[in-house]
């Protein structure tokens, strides 16, 4: 006990020491902002800035600075109280979901973060800590979000609403929005910003994890596509399901649910993960149908699987026991197109593949890996481990560790972003 007490405000000392070196060194740097990486905490309500060169932990950001106000918005409407509590239940594991995904605006004085316990998305000065701006969804639930390379634009997923947002990220204002399935999810730019890569997950929470009476379980499951639209009226250019298609390519009984998404250089080729499934697929989006199918638009139907490669299967649980429908979650590509980085969220590691030959190397990175991403100067791959609340960041050339980072509770998504040099200052 005596030790206790007297070690704290030691350990507290070296601590506040730490984070004004880490901040000194920052400054160091030239530029107008420094090159960081934001990892949410989803159940913490936090994001963890780290610094992309030294991956030191910077700060700590309170993502839910306006708890208070929200839970009595929530706690005095039923069906906001509901969504809530089903929330957490189903999709939090018994946990709250206040940080999913998150952005910074290029000048790094911003930070726009979903939260979908609160059901919205909201705009925090990264200098001051406050909400500039907020938008509430339409729906009861906020997911993942996507930026577009001018960083003007933000899209955000209303889960339930089936909808696509896109907001102006300085203000919030909506700018604009396109439909998608059930549970939309993922969305990717392309590098000049003329196309999105979008996917819809469906009911990933309900209990029919069997393919066993088909139509039962599609009926069940909802509504699950992959989608190209165009952002100049965000229109919907093609659409996919990933399940048929999979079926056509010789793979029957295979989930429609396409999870995380790599878009390759050339973006032709998408690698994609699908619920259940302990590996990767290549999909190209400009193969011609064999069938002879037409696409959304009425026009000839385009794209294919080509490839449906396994990854090794370690964990002994059900279907049913899968964290929301997810064997593996988390993809990633280096900028050079050459090798993937999958999270093995049920089976504990990192695969680093290259993409041409299939081989893989794995990487143990602990319990429930659950997002993967390329670090801000695309040489290394960065993995959220949310079971032990790391980060675990790998040399996409050698497939080898080379930090792991203490975060927050139940690390998800992990973004690269920037903090300008006078908002680094104020954190000293």
């Amino acid at each position: 006990m005596r030790r206790t007490a007297v070690l704290a405000p030691v350990l507290a000392l070296a601590t506040a020491l730490t984070t004004a070196v880490v901040s000194t060194e920052a400054l160091a740097e030239g530029g107008p902002a420094r090159d960081v990486m934001f990892v949410g905490n989803n159940w913490d309500g936090t994001a963890t800035v780290v610094d992309a060169r030294t991956h030191r932990p910077i700060r700590t950001i309170d993502t839910i600075p306006d708890r208070a106000e929200r839970m009595a918005d929530i706690v005095t409407s039923p069906d906001k109280l509901a969504f809530y509590l089903a929330i957490q239940a189903a999709i939090g594991e018994g946990h709250a979901q206040y940080t999913d995904d998150m952005y910074t605006t290029h000048d790094g004085r911003l930070l726009a973060v979903s939260r979908p316990s609160f059901a919205d998305v909201v705009g925090i000065d990264l200098a001051s800590g406050g909400i500039v701006w907020r938008f509430p969804m339409e729906g009861y639930r906020s997911d993942h979000m996507g930026v577009s390379p001018d960083g003007e634009r933000l899209l955000v997923s209303d889960s339930t609403a089936n909808t696509v947002h896109e907001l102006d990220i300085r203000t919030g204002a909506k700018t604009g929005e396109f439909p998608s399935g059930d549970s939309p999810h993922e969305n990717n730019y392309t590098a000049d910003g003329s196309r999105v890569f979008h996917a819809s997950i469906g009911r990933v929470y309900t209990p029919t994890d069997r393919p066993v009476l088909r139509e039962a379980y599609d009926t069940l499951k909802g509504e699950r596509w992959f989608q190209i639209v165009r952002t100049d009226g965000l229109t919907v250019e093609q659409r996919w399901d990933m399940g048929e298609e999979l079926a056509e390519a010789g793979y029957p009984d295979m989930a429609s649910a396409v999870r995380p998404m790599a878009v390759a250089p050339d973006e032709r080729f998408v690698y994609l993960q699908v619920s259940f499934f302990h590996g990767w697929i290549e999909f190209d989006t400009q193969a011609a149908d064999i069938d002879g199918a037409t696409g959304y638009d009425g026009e000839p139907a385009v794209g294919a699987v080509t490839r449906v490669v396994d990854l090794p299967k370690r964990t002994t649980e059900p279907r049913e026991n899968y964290v929301l429908d997810s064997a593996h979650h988390g993809l990633a590509m280096n900028p050079e197109g050459t090798t993937l980085c999958a999270a093995g969220t049920m089976d504990g590691y990192a695969a680093i593949i290259d993409r041409e030959t299939e081989e893989y190397r794995l990487v143990e990175v602990g319990e429930k890996p659950y997002w993967s991403t390329n670090g801000v100067f695309g040489d290394e791959c960065w993995v959220s481990v949310s079971g032990t609340d790391r980060v675990v960041v790998i040399d996409y050339d050698t497939g080898r560790t080379i930090r792991t980072i203490r975060v927050g509770d139940h690390p998800q998504r992990v973004r690269a972003g920037v903090v300008a040099h006078d908002v680094l200052r104020t954190w000293r």
